[in-house]
């Protein structure tokens, strides 16, 4: 793969949530993931990242919600949903 080919770092650090949230398209991913590789600095941004999501997520299963509020989300979902 030629440099030109290639991410650099501003733009894997523009596509880092979608990454993360695995919204790239598979080349997109698939540049992004090679330069994790390859570049100290961008890996240790994603790998702080990866880590605040995972502690947030964590976080989030614990919370109890009110059953009054998830119905009224299901509710709102509902509603948005197509058909």
């Amino acid at each position: 793969m030629s440099p030109l080919d290639r991410f650099r770092c501003e733009e894997v650090f523009r596509r880092m949530d979608e990454y993360l949230d695995r919204e790239l398209a598979p080349h997109e991913a698939t540049l992004v993931r090679e330069h994790l590789e390859t570049c100290a600095a961008c890996a240790s941004e994603y790998t702080f990242e990866a880590n605040v999501l995972l502690t947030v997520k964590a976080k989030l299963r614990r919370v109890v919600i009110p059953s009054e509020l998830r119905a009224q989300i299901e509710r709102s979902l509902s509603r948005d949903t197509p058909p």
